[in-house]
């Protein structure tokens, strides 16, 4: 079935088209005097896509996210065309945009290249360390596990992304975080899996170490060692790619 926004306290579209009551919690931000509504429209999706918010494949029918954002069809027409050309989504010959389904062909290709580039972040992170930011990445992983066993999931996810972003904006690349931000894009609909498959016997070792390497690299940048901060970004990556390439493995469902 077509939906609007996928996951916990979403916006679902009912057989008769309708929007339900269950609205997403995400803030619907107003357009200020220098940001469109296209822009703002944008934004929200963007943030959403990138913490795994929609299903692999699914379709995002413009009406229900138009209702869902309080706002008309065309910025949300024009915020999801702007979405596809980054790659972040799919338009199928019919004119339907949907989010990118996945395999473990793209799982490798996409896990190859965040090591790389967010490894690289992390090392040049590394010269610009300052005791403030040591202090908010520890505050982030405590918020991190508070979050994973309170709140669930998608809150999880997002102080997960704060962590990492926090360290690539400090890396002074202007360049960098942008590039990871595209590639957090295409990994949304993995990160959707993550979520929808918490429960599964995989995903074991997630669950009971989910932070483990959150305090090795932050141990490795408070020592100043570029080496080993990126060793660190390329473990913790990887032990979530494992996972899901247990998901993604032939005879075995990629979902629940």
């Amino acid at each position: 079935m077509q939906a609007g926004l996928a996951g916990g306290n979403c916006a679902v579209q009912s057989q008769n088209g309708i929007v339900s009551d269950q609205i997403m919690d995400i803030p619907v931000a107003r357009a200020g005097k220098r940001v469109t509504l296209q822009d703002s429209v944008y934004n929200q999706l963007r943030s959403l896509l990138m913490r795994g918010r929609f299903d692999p494949g699914q379709h995002l029918v413009v009406q229900s996210l138009a209702t869902t954002l309080q706002t008309s069809t065309m910025p949300v027409r024009g915020a999801l065309l702007q979405l596809a050309s980054e790659g972040a989504l799919e338009v199928l010959p019919s004119g339907t945009t949907r989010v990118p389904g996945v395999s473990l062909e793209k799982l490798e290709d996409l896990c190859r290249a965040r090591v790389a580039i967010e490894g690289l972040a992390a090392e040049l992170a590394c010269s610009r360390v300052s005791a403030p930011l040591i202090k908010q990445l520890r505050h982030l992983i405590v918020d991190h596990e508070l979050s994973s066993e309170v709140d669930g999931g998608y809150p999880s996810l997002e102080k997960n992304q704060e962590f990492h972003f926090l360290i690539y904006r400090a890396s002074g690349s202007t360049v960098l975080p942008q590039l990871i931000e595209n590639l957090w894009l295409q990994y949304g609909p993995y990160l959707r899996l993550v979520c929808k498959n918490m429960q599964a016997p995989a995903m074991g070792p997630l669950r009971s170490h989910e932070t483990d390497y959150h305090y090795e690299i932050v141990a490795a940048l408070e020592k100043g060692d570029p080496v080993s901060t990126r060793a660190a970004i390329g473990k913790d990556i990887n032990r979530t790619v494992g996972l899901l390439r247990e998901l993604l493995t032939p005879g075995q469902p990629p979902g629940p």
